[in-house]
């Protein structure tokens, strides 16, 4: 444009030059090259004004370029931040299922000793209350009684007799062995637990001499006659 208001100026001149050119058209001819001039600043400013727009917008990409490069690797260090606070609560939910698991068979295991416990301590309430009960009741027969010998003289240098003991009370109602329980034998024979296990497994018995397969001889002899083999 700016072009056409010079070549506008340059064909006025030279008309002008010539002769054959008006004032009127010569003043007009000046109008249009003012006014073509006129936009050709206009658009320079608008040109500039978009050349500053252009640059500002490039800044601003070049920004955001920046800014999305940083939130990118701010989110890469999220997801693996994450990545491995995940694996540790699965650790960490694991572990605590391992202790739940431990724990219940704890508790099963505690509620079966429990329930043993309960049945021992109930056997053996029974078993005092059997033993009790035996010893208020009267025996079924007495032993005959020992003849005492005469009585000597009163002298000085003869001491006076010592009465004969009485029989021991467990003697007067034996322990049926093919019967009896653990803890009554323990109870009633005075033998430790692990004996009376084994005269349990070992039943029945014919005789009592069949308690010699399993007891050792000192023991077989300390209740042989506190025991009986009645089917």
């Amino acid at each position: 444009m700016r072009s056409g208001a010079v070549i506008g100026v340059l064909m006025l001149a030279a008309m002008t030059a010539a002769g054959c050119v008006s004032s009127g058209k010569y003043e007009l001819a000046v109008a249009e090259a003012e006014d073509a001039k006129s936009r050709a600043e206009k658009v320079q400013l608008q040109k500039k004004a978009l050349e500053d727009e252009v640059k500002s917008l490039r800044e601003q990409k070049s920004k955001l370029a920046a800014d999305l490069e940083l939130a990118s690797a701010e989110k890469q260090r999220l997801e693996d931040s994450l990545g491995k606070e995940r694996g540790g609560v699965n650790a960490r939910v694991h572990d605590l299922e391992q202790r739940s698991r431990d724990l219940a068979a704890r508790s099963r295991a505690l509620k079966q000793e429990l329930h043993s416990v309960k049945k021992q301590n109930e056997s053996l309430k029974a078993t005092v209350a059997r033993y009790q009960k035996a010893l208020k009741e009267p025996p079924a027969s007495l032993p005959p009684a020992v003849p005492m010998p005469p009585k000597a003289p009163a002298t000085p240098a003869v001491a006076p007799a010592k009465p004969v003991p009485s029989a021991p009370r467990s003697a007067l109602a034996p322990v049926n062995v093919n019967t009896a329980s653990t803890n009554d034998m323990v109870l009633f024979l005075g033998i430790p637990k692990d004996v009376a296990d084994k005269i349990v497994a070992n039943r029945p018995y014919k005789v009592r001499g069949g308690l010699m397969r399993v007891l050792p001889k000192p023991i077989y002899d300390a209740i042989k006659d506190r025991v009986s083999v009645t089917p």
